[in-house]
């Protein structure tokens, strides 16, 4: 049962849909819960006019106009994505690889989820050719491919996918009449801003996507669920959001009335959020980059993390070591290195990858310390690997992948 077939079938429940970060709650925002603690009543369906309006500036200091009543909050993307899903109807079409949770709520729902293979450089935007050849292939045998699922800047591969990749891809997608729905979950969490062009697909077809936002990328803590969503802004989008009312009303799919009052204090985005947000993008940066430089240097291959709280590592090259640990698929490398490492270390198995592929996801939240004083400290220290406790796990890491390394070195067949 733990494991996935070629398209990705398997267990619906494998961790949280967001990656916890580990750093404490920022006070201001505890404040913020706190005060609205004896609310006793939830948040209305979709979000009350407070929440929807705060959503609406969130969007449009990005560059993406919205009006409260072209926008849905539920507690959590998961949610929005079963109520998504539903509205559209039809099949649904995922990049190779994706967040884990995308493809089991299809499933949930009884579609099919159909992998879309997708370039290493810009994992969470398919390939336009491959996504033109699945939809093709998909209606040959019978099926109605209707919604695509991607995101610009993704999990689980780090990268952010260059606006021209993006302008194929939802070229591609509007040719066959595809919805589109952008996880812009770790928009914010871009490594280097100033760097780094990233576009919305809503920006270049804005009657056709649906951005939906986890304020727990960036804003909020994973364990308060919020989860925010921006519908075209014409009949269509009108007609989809009252659908996904339905669903969500049918759920009762409600957010915490406390958690609402933090979403709001965290969408109107006040200094102490901004300060807090690139103060944890800075440390999460430092520490994925770390990771990188040692897992390349013993041929383990990886891009370079450009976003979000993780990389994504293929150990292909070191085989021969993990089979000689008796290791051969992602599964079991998942087994392997997450007893090695004392931390998880998902196969690429759970977000659609290749089963025979030694893929892994690697996260920085459990490299910074296992108190709330010491991710604390991370946090507000000049120099954040020097800590003791960094460094501690920094080199520990470094250690299992040099030990494979050279057991790879000692079983490489002789020419």
């Amino acid at each position: 049962m733990r494991r996935t077939d070629p398209e990705g079938r398997g267990p619906v429940r494998y961790g949280p849909p967001v990656p916890e970060d580990g750093l404490p709650v920022p006070p201001e925002l505890a404040a913020a819960l706190a005060a609205a603690a004896t609310r006793t009543e939830g948040e209305p369906i979709g979000g009350g006019p407070e929440l929807t309006g705060a959503a609406c500036g969130y969007w449009e200091r990005r560059g993406l106009a919205g009006e409260p009543d072209l926008v849905a909050a539920a507690p959590g993307a998961p949610a929005l994505l079963v109520a998504l899903t539903a509205a559209v109807g039809g099949d649904v079409l995922v990049p190779r690889p994706c967040a884990a949770w995308w493809g089991p709520y299809a499933r949930l729902l009884g579609r099919p989820a159909f992998h879309v293979g997708t370039p290493a450089e810009s994992g969470g935007v398919p390939d336009p050719y491959a996504l033109l050849e699945t939809v093709r292939r998909v209606r040959a045998e019978g099926g109605d491919p209707r919604l695509l699922v991607l995101s610009v800047a993704d999990d689980p591969t780090a990268t952010v996918a260059p606006p021209d990749a993006l302008h194929e891809c939802v070229e591609a997608a509007a040719a066959e009449g595809l919805q589109l729905v952008s996880d812009e979950t770790w928009r914010d969490t871009v490594h280097a801003p100033h760097d780094t062009v990233l576009v919305s697909p809503a920006e270049m077809l804005p009657d056709r996507v649906t951005v939906v936002t986890d304020l727990a990328g960036a804003l909020l803590p994973t364990g308060w669920p919020a989860a925010v969503a921006r519908f075209p802004a014409d009949a269509s989008g009108r007609d989809l959001r009252a659908r996904v009312l339905d669903v969500l009303t049918a759920l009762g799919a409600q957010i915490a009335g406390p958690v609402a009052a933090a979403a709001v204090y965290a969408l109107d985005e006040p200094e102490p959020v901004t300060a807090r947000v690139a103060a944890a993008v800075r440390l999460h940066a430092r520490v994925a980059a770390a990771v990188h430089r040692e897992i390349v240097a013993t041929g383990t291959l990886s891009r370079p993390p450009q976003a979000g709280r993780h990389l994504y590592a293929d150990l292909g090259p070191l085989r021969s070591a993990l089979t000689a640990h008796g290791v051969g698929d992602a599964q079991e490398l998942e087994d392997f290195l997450s007893a090695r490492l004392g931390m998880p270390a998902p196969g690429g198995h759970r977000f659609g990858d290749e089963l025979g592929a030694l893929r892994v996801r690697l996260s920085t939240g459990p490299l910074l310390g296992h108190t709330d004083e010491e991710r604390a400290e991370c946090l507000t220290a000049p120099a954040p690997l020097e800590l003791p406790h960094v460094q501690r796990a920094l080199n520990h890491v470094k250690s299992v992948f040099d030990d494979l390394r050279d057991d790879a070195q000692r079983w490489e067949p002789p020419r």
